[in-house]
């Protein structure tokens, strides 16, 4: 993750994750590492799966401790099985095992998003088809969510309201329709911001090309319905597929010859790869 998103955005969410687990001491760690100790722990892959987020793991000890550091076996976006070791952790004995659940936390999150986009992105080989995630993204996680989309082979959609103009069924209804929706959006956003809308049947589709919209998304239509809008925008718009996608019929999405296909799976589906901390060694040899 770049360093200047590290110091200006990740340090406080992972300082607030810490915050949260640790009110005011560690009790545990306290009780059985009352002073500074010196020791090493190994990170192990405990399932078969795409690494991401070794940076948010390794922020997080250096947050609690500056002069911890981690050696990693792999990089983000490799992929491990289960019994690989992945790295160790070196430092504080009380800070391996503070941080310990917080830096698994962000890791394991991440490579499971990270796994879930690669499986979805090998079905879309061959294909122009580009897969992009969505806002449905756990509150505070977002730019993690996002990050680890983009090692698993995706791409993010608009990272926030901020980003992009994507009109979706109820501002084209507090609009008025489609076109005025269009419209007024042109009117109000700078003239670099794209304009996206949601379609749900080829009469939306038709007005949303001859009001000049930048990519028209496909919400829940049939098969059928996306072929014939895509005939219809030739090429006037980007096409954008989404609503309910999985690995199961992404390809076939894709055989349409969408722009794009966006997935909120990608995110809020996503199991974690498992990971663990394990062999805590002292290192003073007490």
């Amino acid at each position: 993750m770049n360093p200047i998103t590290m110091k200006l955005v990740v340090d406080d969410l992972i300082l607030q994750a810490l915050r949260e687990d640790i009110t005011f001491e560690d009790v545990s760690t306290a009780s059985v590492c009352p002073t500074a100790r010196p020791a090493t722990v190994e990170l192990i892959a405990k399932a078969d799966g795409i690494i991401a987020g070794l940076d948010v793991f390794a922020r997080t000890f250096e947050l609690l401790d500056p002069q911890s550091s981690v050696l990693f076996d792999v990089a983000d976006g490799d992929e491990v099985h289960a019994g690989d070791h992945v790295g160790q952790v070196r430092g504080d004995a009380r800070v391996l095992l503070s941080g310990e659940r917080v830096a698994l936390n962000y890791l394991q999150r991440m490579s499971g998003i990270a796994t879930y986009t690669h499986q979805m992105a090998a079905a879309l080989e061959g294909t122009k088809t580009v897969l992009v995630d969505t806002r449905k993204t756990t509150p505070g996680m977002r730019v993690f969510e996002k990050a680890a989309v983009e090692i698993g082979g995706g791409s993010n959609h608009r990272y926030n309201l901020s980003t992009a103009v994507m009109l979706k069924d109820n501002h084209i209804d507090a609009a008025g329709g489609v076109a005025r929706a269009i419209e007024m959006a042109r009117a109000h956003a700078s003239f670099t911001t794209t304009v996206e809308i949601e379609c749900e049947n080829l009469d939306m589709v038709r007005e949303a090309v001859e009001a000049g919209a930048d990519i028209i998304m496909f919400d829940n239509m049939t098969h059928d319905d996306m072929a014939a809008a895509i005939e219809l925008i030739a090429g006037r718009a980007k096409t954008e597929c989404s609503g309910n996608v999985d690995a199961s019929n992404i390809r076939v999405l894709a055989d349409l010859g969408v722009d794009f296909i966006s997935s909120g799976a990608l995110t809020h589906s996503a199991p974690i790869l498992d990971l663990s901390l394990k062999h805590l060694r002292l290192l003073d040899g007490k």
